[in-house]
């Protein structure tokens, strides 16, 4: 049972930075494709990074470029997303989610999917 589990949210204060984790069992980590998602309050979720074996990632959003990074460590099974100069309007809750085995490609639509984490909440604010 493949089952995503995210860690590493918290309170930061304006231009603070984080790193989220999200940890894969009953996953083999050789083809993968895992991406990481934001839902603001009353906003639609949206992707944030993607990060596949195959192609390497991908940033869906102008707006954390140059601020957030993707990256994976294939012995811990973790992917992992380093968010910096953090803003307000980045306050959310991140979820990160994996594509089923064998699809190594990126995308920004949700529904492509199957595997979610529970999600973890950031919050900016002084």
């Amino acid at each position: 049972q493949v089952q995503l589990v995210e860690s590493g949210g918290g309170l930061v204060q304006p231009g603070g930075s984080l790193r989220l984790s999200c940890a894969a069992s009953g996953f083999v980590f050789d083809d993968y494709a895992i991406g990481w998602f934001r839902q603001a309050p009353e906003k639609d979720r949206e992707a944030v990074l993607c990060i596949s074996s195959r192609e390497g990632s991908t940033t869906y959003l102008d707006s954390v470029k140059g601020r957030f990074t993707i990256s994976s460590d294939n012995a811990k099974n973790t992917v992992y997303l380093q968010m910096n100069s953090l803003k307000p309007e980045d306050t959310a809750i991140y979820y990160c989610a994996a594509r089923p085995r064998g699809l190594t490609s990126c995308h920004d639509w949700d529904r492509f999917y199957d595997y979610w984490g529970q999600g973890t909440q950031v919050t900016v604010s002084s």
